[in-house]
C-alpha cells in the first residue's frame, strides 16, 4: 500500500510536475509539464463536459451504503452511480471521449458514441466470503468490529469497479459470470487475471464470457491502458505483466477460498489494502486531474 508520507510529498509536487493539455475533442492523458489553458470559454467547456470541475466533489472515504436505502449500493447508490460517471467520462486510449449519461430508463450509466451504445454498471471488488457457508468456521473468528470495518472500507469508491451491464445473447454478464464461476469465486484480483489473458489471447475461465464484450475491451487497446483508465495499477507488477494476488496463486488449478485462518487474514489484509491504495490513488487524480506515476 502506498505510504501516507509518499502519498504527502507526491500530492505537494504534483501540481509543478506535471500538467495536462486540452484538445478540441477532451482533455488528454497526464503528460509531462507542457501547457495548461483552462482561460478560454472552449476549455472551460470541455472541462465541464467530462466533469473535470466537478472530480474534487469526490469523496474516497463516502460509504456507499448510507445513501443506499438498506439495498444494493451498486444498484441504490446515486452517490456512487454521479462518482462513476465523473471518475470514467474521460478519454479513450485513442483519444476519442468516453462519455458517460445517466439514462435510468435503460440501466445504470450508458456510453453512446459511433461504435455503438454500452449500458455500464457498478459492482462490488470486495469479497470477505462472510454469507458463504462453508467459510463460516474461517469467517466467524473474525471480530465483528473488523468485519464491518472491512465493509466499510470496502463500500467506498477505490472497492468499486465498473463493467458492461447488458446480456449477450441471454448469457450472463461478466458481473454475473465471476460471481457463479467456481473458479474465480467473485474475486476481483483473479477477474483481473482472466481479463489480462483475454488481452495477450490466453485462455481463463472467463474466457468466453470476455470474448462476448471483446467490443467494450476493445475501447483500451491493450491491458496497460486498461489498468490506467480505471487506476488499478496497484493490482500489477511495474512492468504490468502480472497480476499482485491476494492469496497463492497457481494457475486457477488451486481453490479460490482460503484454507485456513492465517491464509484468510493475509488475503482479507491484502485485497483491503489494494482498495485504500486506489483510494489514494483516485484522491489525487481528482484533485490534480493527474494520473500517479505506477506504484510510487
Amino acid at each position: 500500500m502506498l505510504a501516507l508520507a509518499e502519498f504527502g510529498r507526491y500530492a505537494a509536487k504534483i501540481a509543478t510536475k506535471f500538467s495536462r493539455v486540452v484538445t478540441a475533442d477532451c482533455i488528454s492523458p497526464a503528460i509531462p509539464r507542457g501547457r495548461f489553458s483552462a482561460t478560454t470559454a472552449r476549455d472551460q467547456n470541455e472541462r465541464n463536459r467530462f466533469g473535470m470541475t466537478q472530480l474534487h466533489e469526490i469523496d474516497v472515504a463516502f460509504d456507499f451504503r448510507t445513501d443506499a436505502g438498506g439495498k444494493d449500493p451498486d444498484s441504490h447508490s446515486a452517490t456512487l452511480r454521479r462518482y462513476h460517471r465523473l471518475l470514467w467520462s474521460k478519454c479513450l486510449p485513442d483519444g476519442t471521449p468516453f462519455a458517460l449519461e445517466d439514462m435510468r430508463s435503460k440501466g445504470y450509466l450508458t456510453h453512446r458514441s459511433e461504435r455503438g451504445e454500452l449500458q455500464l454498471s457498478s459492482d462490488t471488488v470486495l469479497r470477505t466470503f462472510s454469507a458463504l457457508k462453508r467459510m463460516q468456521p474461517i469467517v466467524s473468528q473474525i471480530p465483528l468490529f473488523e468485519r464491518e470495518d472491512a465493509l466499510h472500507r470496502g463500500y467506498t469508491i477505490g472497492g468499486m469497479m465498473f463493467f458492461p451491464a447488458k446480456k449477450i445473447d441471454g448469457k450472463q454478464t461478466i458481473n454475473q459470470s465471476r460471481g457463479t464461476n467456481r473458479r474465480i469465486e467473485d474475486r476481483f484480483d483473479l477477474t483481473l487475471e482472466c481479463i489480462r489473458r483475454h488481452y495477450v489471447g490466453m485462455s481463463s475461465p472467463l474466457s468466453e464470457d470476455l470474448a462476448r464484450y471483446g467490443t467494450y475491451f476493445s475501447l483500451f487497446a491493450d491491458f496497460q491502458n486498461y489498468i490506467d483508465f480505471f487506476l488499478l495499477q496497484d493490482l500489477v507488477t511495474l512492468d504490468y505483466s502480472a497480476i499482485r494476488f491476494w492469496a497463492p496463486f497457481s494457475d486457477f488449478s488451486c481453490s479460490p477460498f482460503p484454507s485456513d485462518l492465517d491464509a484468510y487474514r493475509q488475503y482479507r489484509t491484502k485485497m483491503l489494502d489494494w482498495i485504500e491504495a486506489r483510494n489514494q490513488r483516485i484522491a489525487i487524480h481528482c484533485h490534480s486531474h493527474e494520473e500517479m506515476p505506477h506504484n510510487i
